[in-house]
């Protein structure tokens, strides 16, 4: 049975992830009321969120004092996904990635029990991810809610620190919660500092493409859509205190993603030069997993929710995004 939910606020709204739930909160829940706290970072644009029927708060996640202002309002559920999600950002900047990934959650979550106070039924959802997990080998079984926790670089320790909170929150206090670990994003507006963005902007601006290492690290790749569905399939219907992974199906490894990007550009805009020119192997991150790999079994059998778009699709989609900023309206069949 579905849970009736008529205000909900999300944090980190404005950003790539974020925004495309506000949207799909309007579009499935359209008597729902969103309401969005995102403090417009250099990841969070209004124009993400321009045209949706929300309401936004301008907060810091990590000043509690003004969290507190929001303790007598009637909301329903937090989503949470407020974060620093830059792995290469982390690791020049730890620091950063524990105040607003850590003590930003803990400040959420001290909010929510205000909040329960009021509303015995509210969910805090934490949307997490699966480099919580660490890095698998190739031969590996993919990761499941059991897998224990070995994350390996700032941004995914920290993100681990606060899944912990979460769960130390529903069982010291009984708050209701509900954490998910998703699998690589991509899709139209991501912000460029990710692979996709990098890569489709150096072919735009016929740029090198860097390629960390030799490019055979391996990765889950979930399109953005098929994310905020699983989100709200799960914030509806999802057991508290329970954790779901959600994955899309695509194993591919860096180069071969690349690849496939660059097919994709080539049908469309025929440069002169054949676009594989333009990659350029660099020097790898430190501490580079190897594999990443969900298993949304859990999430299927219980919720009857699976990943619909083929990596192909949504890359052209994506690539069209970037070319067209914005205006492409999706291909016929597609």
């Amino acid at each position: 049975m579905k849970r009736k939910l008529n205000n909900i606020l999300v944090t980190g709204g404005a950003g790539f992830i974020g925004s495309h739930l506000v949207k799909k909160l309007n579009q499935l829940l359209p008597d729902s009321n969103v309401f969005i706290i995102d403090c417009l970072t250099y990841a969070g644009d209004m124009m993400n969120i321009s045209g949706t029927k929300s309401h936004l708060f301008c907060i810091d996640i990590r000043d509690r004092e003004i969290l507190k202002n929001l303790e007598g309002w009637d909301f329903d559920a937090i989503i949470h996904l407020a974060a620093e999600s830059h792995v290469d950002r982390s690791i020049s900047n730890p620091l950063e990635f524990v105040e607003t990934n850590v003590l930003g959650t803990v400040n959420l979550l001290e909010l929510g029990l205000k909040l329960k106070e009021k509303n015995p039924d509210f969910i805090f959802y934490h949307v997490s991810t699966d480099e919580v997990f660490g890095s698998l080998e190739m031969d590996d079984a993919q990761f499941t809610e059991k897998k224990p926790y070995d994350p390996r670089s700032p941004y995914s320790a920290s993100k681990a620190a606060s899944d912990h909170f979460v769960r130390a929150y529903h069982h010291t206090y009984g708050l209701n919660v509900l954490i998910s670990n998703c699998s690589n994003n991509y899709g139209p507006n991501q912000y460029p500092e990710k692979l996709i963005p990098v890569v489709i902007r150096s072919l735009i601006e016929r740029k090198e493409i860097p390629v960390y290492g030799e490019g055979v690290n391996v990765r889950d790749w979930l399109h953005v859509e098929d994310h905020v569905e699983a989100i709200i399939h799960i914030l509806q219907k999802g057991r508290f205190g329970q954790t779901y992974c959600i994955g899309g199906d695509c194993e591919v490894s860096n180069i071969e993603l690349i690849s496939k990007i660059i097919r994709i550009y080539d049908e469309i805009k025929n440069p002169i030069d054949r676009s594989e020119k333009l990659i350029t192997y660099v020097k790898d991150r430190p501490g580079h997993d190897l594999r990443y790999a969900i298993n949304h079994k859990k999430l299927t059998d219980e919720l009857g929710w699976r990943p619909k778009r083929h990596i192909v699709e949504g890359l052209y989609e994506t690539i069209m995004w970037y070319i067209n900023q914005g205006e492409y309206i999706p291909k016929t069949g597609a």
